[in-house]
């Protein structure tokens, strides 16, 4: 099978962005049947029509809006291959960050608020489960994992984990649900929203076992948006680091019960060893939730 012709996909790209045949092949500085030569090249080798012509301009096809899209990460990662090699400070590849699925989106937020105030560089952040997240770094698609447990075994050699932060779990919920004289008695009779989160799980079973009750589960929820939601409506008391309620607690919807649990979970920033390091990424580990 003959190799895609990238030289071809570039001028493709350029007239795809322009929408103009005779514009592109100014800014290319060539002819324009030269370019629509390319252009019909490009269309034979993928076997699709990649435009459309509509009155004096040109439209991409639903294979050209495919095609576009493969072209402009293929050469936007081409750019940041180079940006990263000369690591200047004139133009940053994008920060390619993963974050669990079940880990607060205010806490993600904490973390990357230098790079958004930076201004200079783009963020593309992609949730998913561990191994996911690791083959990610593995592969070199991200610079950084964001989650709640180091990699253990085989794996902890592979990564560097740094624990960048840590919260006491609390309860939170509406303050109407909060009235009881101990923790016990709370735990017993009011229902209780709990994420599917590793540390918290196995710290609120040591600390029902402690206590001896058996607690009325309302939900167990793999998204620390969703308990806030949850606690936010009334559906029960929220089982988390304060960071996920934060702004409700602020505003007073929510409080925090008066009772220590004992339970902390930890935040680790997860990366891979390499010679050139996202830029950023030195001064994101720097955060702290205070």
């Amino acid at each position: 099978m003959n190799q895609l012709n990238y030289h071809h996909l570039r001028h493709f790209r350029e007239v795809a962005h322009e929408g103009n045949l005779g514009r592109a092949a100014k800014r290319l500085n060539v002819s324009q049947s030269a370019l629509s030569s390319q252009i019909k090249t490009l269309e034979a080798r993928l076997g699709h029509p990649l435009f459309e012509r509509v009155g004096r301009g040109l439209v991409l096809t639903e294979v050209g809006h495919m095609t576009l899209d493969h072209a402009d990460r293929i050469f936007d990662v081409g750019d940041e291959l180079l940006a990263t090699l000369a690591q200047t400070n004139v133009s940053y590849p994008a920060l390619r960050v993963g974050a669990l699925s079940t880990l607060s989106r205010n806490f993600q937020m904490m973390f990357l608020r230098p790079a958004i105030a930076h201004g200079e560089v783009d963020i593309v952040l992609k949730s998913g489960n561990t191994p996911v997240l690791l083959d990610g770094l593995r592969s070199l698609s991200l610079d950084v994992v964001l989650t709640t447990e180091a990699p253990q075994g085989e794996q902890g050699s592979e990564f560097a984990a740094r624990r960048i932060a840590e919260q006491s779990v609390g309860i939170h919920g509406r303050p109407e649900m909060l009235g009881h004289s101990s923790l016990a008695d709370l735990l017993a009779n009011e229902p209780l929203i709990l994420p599917t989160d590793s540390a918290i799980r196995s710290g609120f079973e040591g600390l029902i076992a402690s206590l001896g009750v058996t607690p009325r589960i309302a939900a167990v929820v793999d998204d620390m948006a969703m308990v806030r939601l949850l606690a936010r409506d009334g559906a029960g008391l929220a089982i988390a680091p304060p960071i996920v309620l934060a702004d409700e607690i602020r505003t007073g919807l929510l409080q925090t019960a008066p009772f220590e649990l004992d339970i902390v979970e930890p935040f680790y920033a997860v990366s891979v060893r390499r010679k050139y390091p996202h830029p950023l990424l030195a001064e994101l580990l720097k955060v702290g939730l205070g």
